[in-house]
Protein backbone atom coordinates (compact mmCIF):
# COMPACT_ATOMS: atom_id res chain seq x y z
CA UNK A 1 0.00 0.00 0.00
CA UNK A 2 1.28 3.32 -1.24
CA UNK A 3 0.19 6.57 1.32
CA UNK A 4 1.88 9.39 1.80
CA UNK A 5 2.89 11.60 5.04
CA UNK A 6 5.06 14.59 5.83
CA UNK A 7 8.37 14.14 3.82
CA UNK A 8 9.89 16.04 6.86
CA UNK A 9 8.30 14.03 10.03
CA UNK A 10 8.96 10.57 7.85
CA UNK A 11 12.62 11.99 7.77
CA UNK A 12 12.91 12.63 11.39
CA UNK A 13 11.22 9.39 12.38
CA UNK A 14 13.62 7.02 10.43
CA UNK A 15 16.57 9.40 12.27
CA UNK A 16 15.10 8.45 15.74
CA UNK A 17 14.70 4.78 14.71
CA UNK A 18 18.69 4.84 13.27
CA UNK A 19 19.61 6.53 16.63
CA UNK A 20 17.90 4.20 19.20
CA UNK A 21 17.17 1.32 17.13
CA UNK A 22 18.40 -2.44 19.00
CA UNK A 23 19.77 -3.47 15.41
CA UNK A 24 19.70 -2.51 11.98
CA UNK A 25 19.37 -4.67 9.13
CA UNK A 26 19.86 -2.83 5.71
CA UNK A 27 18.56 -4.09 2.53
CA UNK A 28 19.00 -2.59 -0.62
CA UNK A 29 18.66 -2.63 -4.58
CA UNK A 30 19.74 -1.32 -7.44
CA UNK A 31 18.09 2.26 -6.65
CA UNK A 32 20.84 2.78 -3.97
CA UNK A 33 23.54 2.53 -6.41
CA UNK A 34 20.96 4.86 -9.02
CA UNK A 35 21.04 7.45 -6.58
CA UNK A 36 24.81 7.18 -5.88
CA UNK A 37 25.59 7.88 -9.60
CA UNK A 38 25.52 4.40 -11.05
CA UNK A 39 22.98 4.82 -13.64
CA UNK A 40 23.02 2.57 -16.68
CA UNK A 41 21.46 4.74 -19.20
CA UNK A 42 21.32 8.03 -20.79
CA UNK A 43 24.88 10.41 -20.26
CA UNK A 44 26.99 8.21 -18.56
CA UNK A 45 26.06 5.10 -20.94
CA UNK A 46 27.37 7.10 -23.84
CA UNK A 47 30.22 8.76 -22.01
CA UNK A 48 31.69 5.06 -22.23
CA UNK A 49 29.75 2.92 -24.52
CA UNK A 50 29.35 4.77 -27.36
CA UNK A 51 30.78 2.73 -29.63
CA UNK A 52 29.10 0.08 -29.14
CA UNK A 53 25.82 1.88 -29.41
CA UNK A 54 26.96 3.15 -32.86
CA UNK A 55 27.87 -0.28 -33.88
CA UNK A 56 25.17 -2.41 -32.34
CA UNK A 57 22.59 0.05 -31.41
CA UNK A 58 22.79 -0.71 -28.06
CA UNK A 59 21.36 1.74 -25.47
CA UNK A 60 22.03 0.70 -22.29
CA UNK A 61 24.44 -1.42 -19.94
CA UNK A 62 21.78 -3.78 -18.31
CA UNK A 63 20.64 -4.04 -22.06
CA UNK A 64 23.90 -4.55 -23.50
CA UNK A 65 24.99 -7.38 -20.63
CA UNK A 66 22.52 -9.66 -23.29
CA UNK A 67 23.34 -8.60 -26.43
CA UNK A 68 24.94 -11.50 -28.65
CA UNK A 69 28.22 -10.42 -29.73
CA UNK A 70 29.77 -11.87 -32.66
CA UNK A 71 32.75 -13.50 -30.98
CA UNK A 72 34.28 -13.86 -27.57
CA UNK A 73 36.82 -11.01 -27.85
CA UNK A 74 33.82 -8.49 -28.22
CA UNK A 75 32.13 -10.23 -25.45
CA UNK A 76 35.15 -9.53 -23.51
CA UNK A 77 35.76 -6.04 -24.49
CA UNK A 78 31.99 -5.06 -23.64
CA UNK A 79 31.90 -6.99 -19.99
CA UNK A 80 35.25 -5.74 -19.08
CA UNK A 81 34.60 -2.33 -19.87
CA UNK A 82 31.02 -2.91 -18.00
CA UNK A 83 32.49 -4.07 -14.99
CA UNK A 84 35.26 -1.87 -14.76
CA UNK A 85 32.83 1.33 -14.71
CA UNK A 86 30.18 -0.17 -12.25
CA UNK A 87 33.08 -1.77 -9.82
CA UNK A 88 36.66 -0.35 -9.84
CA UNK A 89 35.53 3.08 -11.27
CA UNK A 90 35.22 5.66 -8.23
CA UNK A 91 32.17 7.11 -9.44
CA UNK A 92 30.22 7.02 -5.48
CA UNK A 93 28.71 10.73 -5.99
CA UNK A 94 28.86 10.26 -1.60
CA UNK A 95 25.01 8.36 -1.08
CA UNK A 96 27.11 5.02 0.19
CA UNK A 97 29.80 6.92 2.13
CA UNK A 98 26.41 9.45 4.25
CA UNK A 99 25.16 5.69 4.42
CA UNK A 100 28.36 4.71 6.35
CA UNK A 101 28.22 8.02 8.79
CA UNK A 102 24.87 7.41 9.80
CA UNK A 103 25.16 3.45 10.77
CA UNK A 104 28.86 2.77 11.53
CA UNK A 105 28.81 3.11 15.21
CA UNK A 106 24.96 1.04 15.40
CA UNK A 107 24.48 -2.75 15.47
CA UNK A 108 24.27 -3.21 11.98
CA UNK A 109 24.35 -5.68 9.10
CA UNK A 110 23.47 -5.51 5.17
CA UNK A 111 21.87 -7.79 2.86
CA UNK A 112 22.04 -6.40 -0.72
CA UNK A 113 21.06 -7.34 -4.52
CA UNK A 114 23.79 -5.19 -5.84
CA UNK A 115 26.98 -6.60 -7.05
CA UNK A 116 29.20 -3.48 -7.57
CA UNK A 117 30.94 -3.48 -4.22
CA UNK A 118 30.39 0.26 -2.94
CA UNK A 119 29.68 -1.10 0.59
CA UNK A 120 33.14 -1.98 0.70
CA UNK A 121 34.60 1.06 -0.66
CA UNK A 122 32.40 3.13 1.30
CA UNK A 123 34.08 1.37 4.67
CA UNK A 124 31.22 -0.89 5.56
CA UNK A 125 32.55 -4.27 7.52
CA UNK A 126 33.01 -6.70 5.20
CA UNK A 127 31.74 -9.07 7.58
CA UNK A 128 28.49 -7.62 8.49
CA UNK A 129 27.30 -7.79 4.49
CA UNK A 130 25.99 -10.23 2.63
CA UNK A 131 25.85 -10.06 -0.93
CA UNK A 132 23.21 -12.19 -2.76
CA UNK A 133 23.59 -11.94 -6.50
CA UNK A 134 27.09 -12.04 -6.63
CA UNK A 135 30.14 -9.62 -7.26
CA UNK A 136 31.48 -7.81 -10.75
CA UNK A 137 34.98 -8.10 -9.15
CA UNK A 138 34.68 -12.37 -9.78
CA UNK A 139 34.71 -14.70 -12.32
CA UNK A 140 33.43 -18.67 -12.07
CA UNK A 141 33.37 -21.20 -14.54
CA UNK A 142 30.19 -21.07 -16.93
CA UNK A 143 29.70 -25.07 -16.36
CA UNK A 144 30.29 -24.70 -13.36
CA UNK A 145 32.70 -27.63 -12.74
CA UNK A 146 33.39 -26.38 -9.16
CA UNK A 147 32.01 -23.58 -6.40
CA UNK A 148 34.89 -21.80 -6.68
CA UNK A 149 34.94 -17.93 -7.32
CA UNK A 150 38.49 -15.87 -8.97
CA UNK A 151 39.35 -12.13 -8.16
CA UNK A 152 39.43 -10.58 -11.90
CA UNK A 153 41.05 -6.95 -11.22
CA UNK A 154 44.29 -7.72 -12.97
CA UNK A 155 42.45 -9.30 -15.66
CA UNK A 156 39.82 -7.07 -16.34
CA UNK A 157 42.46 -4.07 -16.24
CA UNK A 158 44.44 -5.49 -19.19
CA UNK A 159 41.37 -5.98 -20.81
CA UNK A 160 40.40 -2.42 -20.60
CA UNK A 161 44.30 -1.51 -21.24
CA UNK A 162 44.32 -3.91 -24.73
CA UNK A 163 41.12 -3.53 -26.30
CA UNK A 164 41.10 -1.90 -29.70
CA UNK A 165 38.13 -1.80 -31.89
CA UNK A 166 35.81 -3.18 -29.45
CA UNK A 167 37.71 -6.67 -28.60
CA UNK A 168 40.28 -8.04 -26.57
CA UNK A 169 43.45 -9.91 -27.74
CA UNK A 170 42.31 -13.72 -27.51
CA UNK A 171 44.56 -14.55 -25.24
CA UNK A 172 42.76 -12.18 -22.41
CA UNK A 173 39.58 -14.44 -22.89
CA UNK A 174 39.32 -15.87 -19.50
CA UNK A 175 39.16 -20.06 -19.32
CA UNK A 176 38.71 -21.87 -16.04
CA UNK A 177 41.83 -23.45 -14.51
CA UNK A 178 40.07 -26.38 -14.02
CA UNK A 179 38.42 -27.78 -16.82
CA UNK A 180 39.23 -25.32 -19.78
CA UNK A 181 35.76 -24.15 -20.83
CA UNK A 182 35.25 -20.19 -20.44
CA UNK A 183 34.66 -18.38 -17.45
CA UNK A 184 31.34 -16.03 -16.80
CA UNK A 185 30.90 -13.13 -14.52
CA UNK A 186 30.01 -14.20 -10.56
CA UNK A 187 26.29 -13.27 -11.27
CA UNK A 188 22.87 -15.09 -10.42
CA UNK A 189 21.32 -15.51 -14.03
CA UNK A 190 20.40 -19.29 -13.69
CA UNK A 191 21.35 -22.02 -11.90
CA UNK A 192 24.82 -22.04 -12.80
CA UNK A 193 25.43 -19.50 -10.04
CA UNK A 194 28.44 -20.58 -8.15
CA UNK A 195 27.06 -19.77 -4.27
CA UNK A 196 31.18 -20.12 -2.66
CA UNK A 197 32.65 -20.42 0.41
CA UNK A 198 32.49 -16.42 1.24
CA UNK A 199 28.70 -16.46 -0.25
CA UNK A 200 28.01 -19.11 2.46
CA UNK A 201 30.11 -17.68 5.35
CA UNK A 202 28.26 -14.29 4.84
CA UNK A 203 24.69 -16.43 4.55
CA UNK A 204 25.36 -18.30 7.68
CA UNK A 205 26.58 -14.33 9.50
CA UNK A 206 23.07 -12.83 8.32
CA UNK A 207 21.06 -15.80 9.80
CA UNK A 208 22.79 -15.06 13.23
CA UNK A 209 22.54 -11.58 13.19
CA UNK A 210 18.38 -12.14 12.43
CA UNK A 211 18.31 -14.47 15.14
CA UNK A 212 19.82 -12.42 17.40
CA UNK A 213 17.55 -9.98 16.78
CA UNK A 214 14.22 -11.49 17.97
CA UNK A 215 12.53 -9.88 20.05
CA UNK A 216 14.18 -6.58 20.06
CA UNK A 217 13.16 -2.95 18.33
CA UNK A 218 14.69 -3.68 15.18
CA UNK A 219 14.93 -1.25 12.22
CA UNK A 220 14.68 -2.85 8.78
CA UNK A 221 15.51 -0.49 6.39
CA UNK A 222 14.84 -0.91 2.69
CA UNK A 223 17.10 1.33 0.21
CA UNK A 224 16.22 1.52 -3.13
CA UNK A 225 14.47 -2.37 -3.53
CA UNK A 226 12.44 -3.01 -6.55
CA UNK A 227 9.84 -5.33 -7.64
CA UNK A 228 12.24 -8.02 -9.62
CA UNK A 229 13.66 -10.00 -6.56
CA UNK A 230 10.89 -9.02 -3.71
CA UNK A 231 11.36 -12.57 -2.33
CA UNK A 232 15.29 -11.97 -1.26
CA UNK A 233 14.45 -8.11 0.66
CA UNK A 234 11.27 -6.67 0.62
CA UNK A 235 9.07 -9.72 1.47
CA UNK A 236 11.13 -11.11 4.65
CA UNK A 237 11.51 -7.39 5.87
CA UNK A 238 7.86 -6.88 5.19
CA UNK A 239 7.33 -10.57 7.40
CA UNK A 240 9.83 -9.99 9.90
CA UNK A 241 8.15 -6.78 11.03
CA UNK A 242 4.82 -8.18 11.49
CA UNK A 243 6.58 -10.83 13.36
CA UNK A 244 8.18 -8.13 15.91
CA UNK A 245 6.16 -5.81 17.54
CA UNK A 246 9.14 -3.97 18.59
CA UNK A 247 10.53 -3.77 14.73
CA UNK A 248 10.01 -0.73 12.21
CA UNK A 249 10.12 -0.92 8.43
CA UNK A 250 11.30 1.95 6.76
CA UNK A 251 11.42 2.01 2.75
CA UNK A 252 13.04 4.63 0.88
CA UNK A 253 12.51 4.27 -2.98
CA UNK A 254 11.87 7.10 -5.48
CA UNK A 255 8.22 6.20 -7.31
CA UNK A 256 8.09 2.72 -5.44
CA UNK A 257 7.96 3.50 -1.80
CA UNK A 258 4.89 1.36 -0.10
CA UNK A 259 4.42 -1.42 3.10
CA UNK A 260 1.43 -3.69 3.70
CA UNK A 261 -1.91 -2.38 5.52
CA UNK A 262 -0.90 -5.21 7.96
CA UNK A 263 2.38 -2.87 9.19
CA UNK A 264 1.45 0.75 8.31
CA UNK A 265 1.46 2.03 11.68
CA UNK A 266 5.21 0.68 12.12
CA UNK A 267 5.92 2.12 8.51
CA UNK A 268 7.86 4.85 7.13
CA UNK A 269 7.58 5.62 3.80
CA UNK A 270 9.85 8.12 2.10
CA UNK A 271 9.09 8.50 -1.74
CA UNK A 272 12.41 10.34 -2.69
CA UNK A 273 15.66 10.36 -3.94
CA UNK A 274 17.87 8.36 -1.33
CA UNK A 275 20.79 10.54 -1.96
CA UNK A 276 18.98 13.74 -0.57
CA UNK A 277 16.85 11.59 2.49
CA UNK A 278 20.46 10.48 3.90
CA UNK A 279 21.69 14.24 3.26
CA UNK A 280 18.49 15.40 5.13
CA UNK A 281 19.09 13.02 7.96
CA UNK A 282 22.33 14.12 8.22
Amino acid sequence: MKYTSDYSAEVERLKNEIQTADAIVIGAGAGLSTAAGFTYSGERFYKYFSDFADKFGITDMYSGGFYPFPDDETFWAWWSRHIYCNRYMDADNGTYKALFELVKDRNYFVITTNVDHQFQKAGFDKERLFYTQGDYGLFQCSIPCHNKTYDNKELVLDMIEFQNDMKIPTGLIPKCPVCGEPMTMNLRSDDTFVEDEGWHEAARRYRHFLAACKGKHVLYLELGVGGNTPGIIKYPFWQMTADNKKAVYACVNFGQAGAPREIRERSIIIDGDIRKVLEDIK
